[in-house]
């Protein structure tokens, strides 16, 4: 078979590789997936133009670890998806964030505490037995301005 030859067959569970070694390892490993929202929001006693109504599209960058289960997974990226979807998405796409947040200035950095606190609980009862757990999390505002939080830093 050359270097980009097709295979001639598909490799078949059971035959070729036993379902015992679909879990090649027991470490931690991180997962990342990335999201997106708009929202308009406006900052108080900020002097400048964001003192004004104005939106974005956020990105949401998403760093979970954990060991992997039987089959080599430590998060369906799907299942990263719907909990983004359900705790962060339905909460906040299309909305005035002044209005749906808890009382803050929605800086970025007001935000992407909010944003761990309730992914992390939600976290808690997804990924308990293979200790799945927020690592970090990347808040854009703009494509080039962002705010960061690591699990460190939330002891």
């Amino acid at each position: 078979m050359s270097a980009y030859g097709i295979p001639s067959r598909l490799q078949v569970l059971g035959s070729d590789i036993d379902r015992s070694q679909l879990k090649y390892h027991d470490r931690r490993v991180a997962v990342t997936k990335e999201f997106t929202f708009d929202a308009a929001h406006h900052l108080h006693a900020y002097d400048g133009k964001c003192a004004n109504l104005h939106g974005h599209t956020y990105k949401l960058v998403i760093t979970v670890s954990g060991r992997v289960n039987d089959i080599g997974i430590v998060v369906d990226f799907g299942d990263l998806k719907r909990l983004f979807d359900e705790v962060i998405k339905r909460r906040l796409d299309h909305q005035y964030l002044n209005e749906v947040l808890p009382p803050m200035n929605t800086t970025a950095e007001n935000m992407i505490v909010w944003i761990w606190e309730e992914l992390e609980r939600a976290l808690e009862a997804y990924g308990r037995d293979r200790d799945v757990r927020l690592e970090r999390l990347e808040l854009y505002e703009t494509p080039t301005s962002r705010a960061s939080l690591e699990r460190a830093w939330m002891s």
